[in-house]
C-alpha cells in the first residue's frame, strides 16, 4: 500500500478521528479485514458479519501492530469512524490507483475468472512487478483490498470483477478504472439471480462500456467464440482484440489436443508470431483461459514465443481449482470443489473423462463426486439432471451425488440416461460420501470432487488425501 497518514485517510473517506493522538501517524502496511493478519503498519477494517463483529477485535489488531482501525463506531483504540466501511475501502482504492498510475487489467465472465486471472498474473509477472487477487477477491470488498496492495513498484494490477446484478461491475470499475478489460464468457452462473443470459451479458458488458477510448489506449479483450461476448464489441469505444479458436480471432489456438493426463496443448497464434504451448493445467477449458491471458500479454508487448513459454510453465495459484494429487496407492484426486456452475461442471467432467482414458487402460475407474450447483433459479433441477446425464455420456464409471434435492436430480439424470446397478449413487452428505469411497476406491482410480462452495465438498477431497498420506506412511515403514 502507498503510505497514507491517518489524517489523509480520514479526509479521503469522510471519516472522523477517534482516540487518535497523532493524526500524522502513517499506514505503511497492508489493509486487512482479519485481525489475526494485522501487523506493524497495518490498517484493520472492521466489518460486522453474521458470525462475528470485527469491531470486537479492534484492540487485538492494534496490539498486533495495526496503526488504526477503520470502523463504523468508536472502538476504544485509534480509529477512523465512517458511515460505511465498504465505501471507505473503495475510496482508498480509488485514490491509490489514481495516484500510482498503474496499468489496470480487469476481467469478468461467468466461469474461469480466477484461473484466467492466475494465468494473466504469471504472464505479466515476467514483464514487471504485478499485483493480483488471492483466490476470488472479486467483489466490493475484495477488489479494493487487492488494489490497496499495490505500491510505487507495481507495474500491473490484475483485478477480477464479479457481479450478482446490473450495476455491480460498473461500480467496481469506478473504484479501479481499467485500461484493459477482458470478458471471458456469458454462461449460466447466477442465472437465478440475474433472470436470464441476456441480463448476465448486460451486466458483464459494463466492463467494456467503461474502458477508455481506443485513442486513449483502452482495449477490450473479447471471446470471439461466445456470441454474447463478441456482441459487446458494439458497446465499447476501446480497441477490440478478439481471442478464441475461430479464424477471426486476433489471438487464437490451432491444433488443440489433450494429453493422456488431461493437459491441453495447442499452437498459439498472435498478430506478431506463434508458438507451441503445452500446459500444466488440467482440462481443455483452459485453452480459452490461456488465449485470454495471451491476448493481454500480447497487448502489453510480450513476444509470442515468450507468451507460449510462460503459458507452458504456468501453474494453479488458487486452491481447490482442478488441483490434481496422486496418492501413494495410485488413486488420483481432482479437487475442484471451490465452486460450480453448469459450464464449469461440464468442463470438469470432460477433463475427468480425458484423464480416465489412461486410467481405464490400467484397470482404474473414474469417479465424479458431485454436489449442488447453487443460484440457478428455476433451471436448477433441469441443469442438475443434465449434468447427471452428461456423466453417463462421458462414460464416467461412478457418479456419487452428494446432498439433497439437487443431488437427487443428478442421480436421477444419470439413471434415466442409462446408468445401472450402483454406477450412480445418491448419498446424504460428505461423511457418507467419504465412507463410500473409502470402501470402494482402488489403485488407478481417478476421483473428481466438485460442487458449489456452500456444499463444502473440499472436505471429501481432504479426507481422501489424508487417507492416502496415511497409507503412504504405512508403506514407507
Amino acid at each position: 500500500m502507498i503510505p497514507l497518514s491517518l489524517a489523509e485517510i480520514a479526509a479521503l473517506t469522510g471519516g472522523r478521528q477517534h482516540d487518535i493522538t497523532d493524526p500524522e501517524a502513517r499506514i505503511t502496511g497492508p489493509v486487512v479485514i482479519d485481525s489475526r493478519e494485522a501487523g506493524p503498519g497495518a490498517l484493520f477494517a472492521a466489518f460486522a458479519g453474521e458470525r462475528a463483529d470485527g469491531h470486537e477485535f479492534a484492540a487485538s489488531a492494534v496490539a498486533s501492530g495495526a496503526v488504526a482501525v477503520l470502523a463504523t463506531r468508536p472502538v476504544g483504540v485509534p480509529a477512523i469512524v465512517v458511515d460505511d466501511v465498504t465505501r471507505a475501502l473503495g475510496a482508498l482504492a480509488r485514490h491509490a490507483v489514481h495516484k500510482l498510475g498503474t496499468r489496470v487489467v480487469a476481467l469478468t465472465g461467468s466461469s474461469g475468472k480466477t484461473s484466467t486471472k492466475d494465468l494473466i498474473a504469471q504472464l505479466l509477472g515476467r514483464l514487471g512487478p504485478t499485483v493480483w487477487p488471492e483466490g476470488s477477491q472479486n467483489n466490493e470488498i475484495g477488489l479494493p483490498l487487492t488494489a490497496l496492495r499495490a505500491d510505487e513498484s507495481t507495474r500491473h494490477l490484475v483485478l477480477e470483477m464479479g457481479a450478482r446484478g446490473i450495476g455491480h461491475i460498473r461500480y467496481l470499475t469506478e473504484l479501479t478504472p481499467p485500461g484493459i478489460g477482458v470478458v471471458l464468457n456469458v454462461g449460466t452462473a447466477h442465472i437465478g439471480e440475474f433472470g436470464g443470459r441476456e441480463q448476465i451479458a448486460q451486466a458483464k458488458g459494463e466492463l467494456v462500456e467503461t474502458l477508455p477510448t481506443a485513442d486513449e489506449g483502452g482495449v477490450a479483450v473479447l471471446n470471439a467464440d461466445d456470441p454474447y461476448v463478441r456482441a459487446m464489441a458494439a458497446r465499447t469505444e476501446a480497441r477490440v482484440l478478439l481471442f478464441g479458436e475461430s479464424p477471426e480471432s486476433d489471438v487464437r489456438a490451432e491444433n488443440v489436443r489433450l494429453s493422456e493426463r488431461g493437459t491441453p496443448a495447442f499452437t498459439l497464434h498472435t498478430p506478431t508470431g506463434c508458438g507451441d504451448v503445452t500446459m500444466r493445467l488440467y482440462g481443455e477449458h483452459h485453452v480459452s483461459n490461456a488465449l485470454a491471458a495471451a491476448a493481454v500479454a500480447h497487448q502489453l508487448g510480450m513476444p509470442a514465443g515468450d507468451i507460449a513459454d510462460a503459458l507452458s510453465s504456468a501453474s494453479t495459484l488458487s486452491r481447490w481449482r482442478m488441483e490434481v494429487t496422486e496418492r501413494a496407492d495410485g488413486v488420483t484426486v481432482i479437487n475442484d470443489a471451490y465452486n460450480a456452475n453448469p459450464d464449469s461442471m461440464r468442463a470438469a467432467l470432460r477433463a475427468l473423462s480425458a484423464m480416465g482414458e489412461a486410467a481405464k487402460a490400467r484397470g482404474g475407474r473414474t469417479w465424479a463426486v458431485l454436489g449442488e450447483m447453487a443460484e440457478l433459479g428455476d433451471d436448477a433441477l433441469a441443469e442438475h439432471d443434465a449434468i447427471g446425464r452428461l456423466a453417463v455420456r462421458l462414460n464416467v464409471s461412478k457418479l456419487v451425488a452428494v446432498g439433497g434435492r439437487e443431488a437427487a436430480w443428478l442421480d436421477m439424470g444419470a439413471k434415466n440416461e442409462g446408468s445401472w446397478g450402483e454406477e450412480s449413487v445418491h448419498v446424504s452428505g460428505t461423511e457418507a460420501a467419504v465412507d463410500l469411497l473409502r470402501g470402494q476406491l482402488r489403485a488407478g482410480d481417478v476421483v473428481l470432487v466438485k460442487a458449489s462452495r456452500s456444499v463444502g465438498l473440499e472436505k471429501v477431497a481432504a479426507a481422501l488425501l489424508e487417507d492416502g498420506s496415511r497409507e503412504g506412511e504405512g508403506s514407507a515403514r
